[in-house]
């Protein structure tokens, strides 16, 4: 039986993945550690859990968050990001700039294409790394 919580293509497939499809993964795996965060580290009611979650994952906090994290990427990840901040999304939310939206995309590309290579502890590695930098935490 497949397991997809720990999913671990090889490399190939990954790169045949569209960005825009590894950016879809990576929306949920980045959302996935913000609210297991948010659980272990903040006020755990429901309204508040929410509101939070919402503010660690819009584009212009994703925008912030990848800068933090741009040197400890290697040259495999580096290019994974490109790929997403690169990519040609169909539209831009009110609440971002084109270029945060754009930074936003190759964030979530990053983190999909880590979670889908089966790379799940250095998706931790950089989460923890960017919420350290931004939070101190």
């Amino acid at each position: 039986m497949e397991n997809y919580f720990t999913a671990a293509m090889p490399r190939e497939k990954v790169a045949a993945i569209s960005a825009l499809g590894l950016a879809h993964m990576g929306d949920a795996v980045f959302e996935l550690l913000v609210r297991s965060w948010l659980c272990t580290h903040g006020d755990v009611t429901a309204q508040r859990l929410h509101r939070d979650t919402i503010s660690y994952v819009s584009a212009p906090a994703q925008a912030n968050f990848v800068e933090k994290i741009l040197p400890l990427l290697t040259g495999e990840e580096e290019s994974l990001y490109r790929r997403g901040r690169n990519s040609h999304p169909h539209g831009v939310p009110k609440s971002a700039t084109p270029g945060q939206y754009a930074r936003a995309t190759g964030l979530e590309t990053l983190f999909g294409g880590l979670f889908l290579a089966g790379k799940t502890e250095r998706c931790n590695e950089l989460f923890i790394a960017g919420m350290e930098a931004l939070y101190g935490v």
